[in-house]
């Protein structure tokens, strides 16, 4: 699979303080990165860095295959922050602002298309300033857009929005992923939001990516299961039934806690441990969620 973005060891120092730490990140074509980190991570600081408005004390950064990421900030669209946009004028004439601005020759039709897009169309001369916070956000990724960017780099872009303009940004990324073939690289904090949305995932924590991995790998470590605590001297006779059972099995070895698939047969898989004279101390579902696996990541507290 191509990168469209590769990082290697890229380090920023504000005063005594990294924030941004020996970063290693690979994005791949067709990829919705979900960037995930607190507020203070070091998400921000990293994008800055990838868009050149902030210069990275070391480290290199290769985009769409080049060194010279001045060519690929070229196919790159972004929002960083807050919306940006002329407040005063129209979502059309806001677009043909930004197009003026990047150099890009838009046709009547194009600019059309764009809003259709965006699920702007219907917003005729009514001002930017009026909108409502979704769609300030759906305009500002508009003007992203303009230019058809291949890789879109998108930073808390559901921050603030209420339920129906975070699934309405949700959607147009998942639009523009499927439909136009656009790489997203999309930041938050929040990851239940994330987990409807992004193909692999980078957690980053007081600026080092502390681990990158897939959807599926998510999925895999957040299913729901059956839990069951045995004695420490229990450990081994436990291991052997399961084993014996062919009953797929994780072991926490520091809890003494075997997790079996939710679709066993909890109910007779306890008789038969049992009759083996291994017998829990506890048992009971485990239903993981999203945010505890994140603040395991990270070592963090709910707050």
């Amino acid at each position: 699979m191509d990168n469209v973005l590769k990082i290697r060891g890229l380090t920023k120092t504000f005063g005594q303080t990294n924030a941004v730490d020996r970063v290693d990140m690979n994005i791949e074509l067709g990829d919705i990165y979900g960037f995930i980190g607190r507020n203070g991570a070091g998400k921000t600081t990293l994008i800055r860095i990838l868009l050149g408005l902030c210069e990275q004390n070391s480290g290199e950064i290769e985009l769409f295959g080049s060194s010279n990421i001045f060519e690929g900030r070229d196919k790159t669209g972004c929002i960083i922050e807050n919306p940006a946009f002329f407040p005063k004028m129209s979502a059309k004439d806001n677009i043909i602002a930004q197009s003026k601005v990047i150099g890009v020759k838009l046709s009547n039709e194009e600019i059309e298309d764009l809003l259709r897009t965006v699920g702007l169309e219907s917003t005729g001369r009514k001002k930017a300033k009026d909108f409502s916070l979704g769609m300030k956000q759906r305009l500002s990724i508009a003007l992203a857009l303009v230019g058809n960017p291949e890789f879109l780099v998108l930073d808390e872009p559901t921050n603030g929005l209420d339920p129906e303009g975070i699934r309405d940004v949700r959607n147009l990324i998942l639009k523009l992923n499927k439909e136009k073939n656009i790489t997203v690289l999309v930041s938050s904090h929040i990851l239940g939001e994330l987990h409807k949305l992004a193909t692999r995932y980078g957690v980053i924590d007081k600026g080092r990516l502390i681990k990158e991995f897939t959807a599926k790998e998510l999925d895999e470590k957040t299913e729901d299961g059956f839990e069951i605590k045995v004695r420490e001297e229990d450990v081994l006779a436990a291991n052997e039934f399961f084993t014996e059972a062919n009953t797929k099995f994780t072991l926490n070895n520091e809890k003494y806690v075997f997790t079996i698939s939710s679709e066993e047969n909890s109910n007779e898989i306890l008789k038969q441990l049992t009759a083996k004279g291994v017998i829990p101390t506890s048992y009971g579902s485990k239903n993981v969620d999203l945010e505890d696996y994140f603040l395991e990541l990270i070592g963090g507290k709910h707050e």
